[in-house]
């Protein structure tokens, strides 16, 4: 499985919009749903630090990954420029096998 970790910082009142796009159903799972390899995201919610999120993106393989973001650069390019606004930060932690 390939795995990638991306953390995010939010002010309060665009947590519902980021929520909406991020999560285990949101636009990002949407888009990502079009390869039959895609395993599902998590969406996780800090316990101590307010607005601050963190993403697992799951994959069968990297190579599963890289083909998708072939075929589907251009949808994926306006989906990340679709959701700028919603973030104050965005880090990608990195990407990882398990």
């Amino acid at each position: 499985m390939f795995v990638i970790l991306w953390q995010f910082d939010i002010a309060e009142d665009k947590v519902p919009a980021f929520e909406a796009a991020y999560g285990v159903a949101g636009t990002w799972a949407t888009l990502f749903g079009l390869s039959p390899e895609y395993l599902g995201t998590e969406l996780l919610k800090d316990a101590y630090v307010p607005g601050r999120y963190a993403t697992i993106d799951r994959w069968q393989s990297e190579d599963a990954y890289r083909a998708f973001r072939k075929q589907h650069d251009a949808d994926y390019e306006a989906q990340d420029r679709a959701c700028d606004s919603l973030t104050d930060t965005e880090t990608r932690i990195g990407a990882f096998f398990a």
